[in-house]
């Protein structure tokens, strides 16, 4: 398990160059999958600043290893757009107010993501229905 808050500031690296491409600035989510689809990351090249989840080889304490240059520049098809979950207000499908995001838990080889950790409590990733600019969204049933 990693946190979002650990996986941002961590240099991500070339497995196969050993290049350093840039920090670890975000996570974007897609939730329709509960998965961390891709990587924004800053001082990456222009152009190079998302990298796709299928191209991250490992998540470390100290660094994010990526295959290689190639398949981080091939960025992700589709990706949705990004939206800062740290800090969003929680709500439920009825829009009862469930606190705010303080962290993210999610799997550092798969990506999905595992648990939300609220201002009200802990919400289990699969939970997740939606994440917008306004609020992340989960069920009302299960928080």
């Amino acid at each position: 398990m990693t946190l979002f808050t650990q996986a941002r500031g961590l240099s991500v690296i070339t497995a196969e160059e050993a290049a350093t491409l840039g920090t670890v600035s975000g996570l974007t989510i897609d939730a329709h999958t509960r998965r961390v689809a891709c990587l924004r990351l800053s001082g990456a090249p222009k152009g190079s600043s998302v990298i796709g989840w299928g191209a991250v080889e490992a998540v470390g304490r100290d660094a994010v290893i990526v295959r290689s240059r190639v398949a981080a520049d091939s960025g992700p098809d589709g990706a949705p757009e990004h939206r800062e979950i740290v800090g969003s207000r929680v709500l439920t499908e009825y829009g009862t107010e469930h606190g705010t995001v303080k962290d993210v838990a999610f799997d550092p080889v798969s990506g999905e993501i595992l648990t939300l950790y609220t201002a009200l409590g802990d919400i289990p990733g699969d939970h997740l229905i939606g994440l917008g600019s306004y609020a992340v969204v989960v069920h009302a049933d299960r928080v």
